[in-house]
């Protein structure tokens, strides 16, 4: 079943969430997680979002994630093998409902997945005014297209794209 996307007003329990559920992920994997990070909208004050605390690890090499899958499950957590086809770099789990939705992202450090996400988080932080907009095409994207979580997600993606391009040209040093 297909629910609607809902697209929520900031919400500060979202980074307490993520503490959290972060305190629990390395309980459990932590001798193979070498980094640990709270993105996605939930991850930046003030910003709107879907109401799912997006948690990304990193592992030195992504066959680990194989011997993370059982203890993963052991705290709620399910382990969702078929975006693997479409992005074989990135392992995907989830857990839910509890106040939020968890999605917990899996690769490895050196990946470019966790270096893109990373600049597009940061970037956020540090443009409110980016944020906002962002904030404001979600909002409108859920109004038309909210039915349809797959056209939602597509709607903005260049959006996205556009803003990790920026965040590269200012992560870039100058010679």
């Amino acid at each position: 079943m297909n629910t609607p996307v809902v697209v929520v007003d900031y919400d500060p329990q979202w980074s307490i969430l993520y503490k959290k559920e972060k305190a629990e992920i390395l309980r459990v994997i932590g001798d193979k997680v070498v980094a640990i990070e709270h993105i996605g909208s939930t991850a930046v004050p003030g910003l709107g979002a879907k109401p799912i605390i997006d948690i990304m690890t990193a592992v030195r090499h992504l066959s680990d994630a194989d011997q993370c899958i059982q203890p993963l499950e052991s705290i709620g957590y399910e382990y969702l093998p078929e975006p693997e086809t479409q992005i074989p770099e990135w392992r995907y789990f989830r857990k839910g409902p509890q106040k939020a939705h968890r999605h917990l992202h899996m690769v490895e450090l050196t990946s470019d997945f966790w270096r893109r996400v990373l600049l597009f988080r940061d970037y956020l932080r540090s443009h409110p005014r980016i944020a906002r907009e962002y904030y404001d095409l979600k909002k409108q994207l859920a109004t038309e297209r909210g039915l349809d979580r797959k056209d939602y997600t597509d709607a903005k993606t260049a959006f996205i794209r556009s803003i990790i391009a920026r965040a590269q040209t200012h992560s870039t040093p100058k010679s």
